[in-house]
């Protein structure tokens, strides 16, 4: 599986309707795991960003499809990473040369 993590910032329109945002995570939760991947924390955040979501998903394209299902809705804008664990990590950096 491939991690990710979502800086997400809520619009004007995700803030007008912001006692909706639980049920709408839960259905992007559902969402996600119908495309086989799965949230792994959900963090609301002060400052620039107001959530935060580390996923992962089987591939990026999966990671992609999800992230434009939601941000279409209007309710959310998002800056996605990818992620490597920290044995991916020590690889990468092991391989350098």
């Amino acid at each position: 599986m491939t991690l990710f993590v979502a800086l997400v910032s809520w619009t004007e329109q995700g803030i007008r309707t912001v006692e909706r945002s639980p049920a709408r995570f839960d259905e992007a939760k559902a969402m996600l795991e119908a495309m086989g991947g799965r949230i792994l924390h959900l963090f609301m955040t002060m400052g620039p960003y107001d959530l935060v979501i580390v996923y992962e998903t089987p591939d990026d394209a999966v990671a992609a499809r999800w992230t434009l299902q939601l941000v279409r809705q209007g309710n959310v804008r998002t800056l996605t990473m990818k992620a490597y664990p920290e044995s991916a990590y020590r690889e990468i950096i092991s391989s350098l040369r």
